[in-house]
């Protein structure tokens, strides 16, 4: 079996904060993200679902090491991540790339598109201006566009047309993970399916592995070879896609695939099915034991004390969840 591309461990971020009190002031610990691990083989999508705020987008920026880990350990090809160099941290971005929700707030609106793209080119100060110009527009034609579009600015595209060239940015370099934080959640149901369509045909023209962020179960389902679902910080359920959908184990997973809308209008109506009770708890100050358990209709007594690990329940199948050593699966 070949090494992972990606080893994520323990993941640990922790934000200080200070909270206002009526006669005083004390500080507090924001667990964003609370010791996640998975693994993604070379060549496969990861995706990381759950509601927002349970930690997706601060996992892929720990990652990448935009913002610094309180703890874990994060291993690219081999390379541990969080405690390289500046040096070592330069050529490892060259070979991690990130694409974001918003692509016209992340493109330059003062540099035509294809000096955005070859950006990237130029800041590793890799072939020349000319040399540069042809692989960029290459690169347009790769993501859909046309060669005219080089000098063209931003905001004279669509939200679809700038995702495509958000694209074409982070492929410039030849990387060999891609991280997707929602970048379709933005658009159009017709453009969301194109720009799919896009990212599933490039994965395999240049082998690329994705870690692929969306609270759109639809989305992941059709995109993902593997989901890791989070809640409060933490993954409480990591499965093959098929296997997660057919066979969710833990409770958060089953009332989320529950309030995926269906196009049957004699199917069952999102609120005739059991879903959750109460909001996600505060991160600030999140309930003893099992975070889910205060919105989980199963909680036992156990719950409310201990916190459960992952723990495999079938062949490539974990859950955290003390209701499945209950009933014995």
């Amino acid at each position: 079996m070949s090494t992972p591309l990606l080893e994520v461990k323990g993941l640990v971020k922790h934000f200080p904060v200070h909270r206002e009190r009526l006669f005083s002031r004390d500080r507090a610990q924001l667990k964003a993200v609370d010791g996640v691990s998975f693994e993604i083989a070379r060549g496969t999508t990861l995706g990381l679902v759950g509601e927002s705020g349970c930690g997706k987008s601060t996992t892929a920026r720990l990652i990448s090491r935009l913002i610094e880990a309180t703890a874990g350990s994060v291993l690219f090809d081999g390379v541990e991540v969080l405690t390289a160099s500046r040096e070592a941290l330069l050529a490892i971005r060259r070979e991690m790339q990130l694409v974001f929700q918003d692509p016209l707030s992340s493109l330059n609106p003062r540099m035509s598109v294809g000096i955005n793209i070859a950006e990237p080119l130029r800041f590793n100060r890799l072939g020349t201006r000319a040399e540069r110009r042809a692989k960029v527009l290459e690169m347009l034609e790769t993501v859909g566009l046309k060669r005219e579009d080089h000098d063209r600015y931003p905001h004279e595209f669509s939200g679809g047309q700038c995702q495509r060239v958000a694209i074409a940015r982070a492929l410039i370099l030849r990387p060999k993970l891609v991280l997707f934080d929602e970048p379709v959640s933005a658009l159009d149901v017709s453009i969301q399916a194109q720009i799919l369509s896009l990212l599933l045909a490039l994965q395999k023209d240049f082998t690329l592995t994705y870690v692929f962020i969306s609270h759109d179960l639809n989305v992941v389902k059709r995109i993902c070879d593997r989901i890791a679902v989070m809640y409060l910080g933490r993954v409480v359920e990591l499965a093959d896609s098929e296997v997660l959908y057919r066979d969710p184990r833990h409770p958060y997973t089953q009332a989320l695939l529950r309030a995926i809308p269906t196009p049957d209008p004699a199917g069952p109506r999102i609120e005739d099915l059991e879903g959750l009770e109460g909001d996600v708890p505060s991160p600030i100050n999140p309930p003893p034991g099992c975070a889910f358990h205060t919105r989980c209709r199963h909680a036992m007594a156990r719950c409310r004390k201990e916190s459960p690990t992952l723990r495999q329940v079938a062949p490539g199948h974990q859950a955290a969840c003390f209701l499945l050593e209950e009933v014995g699966k």
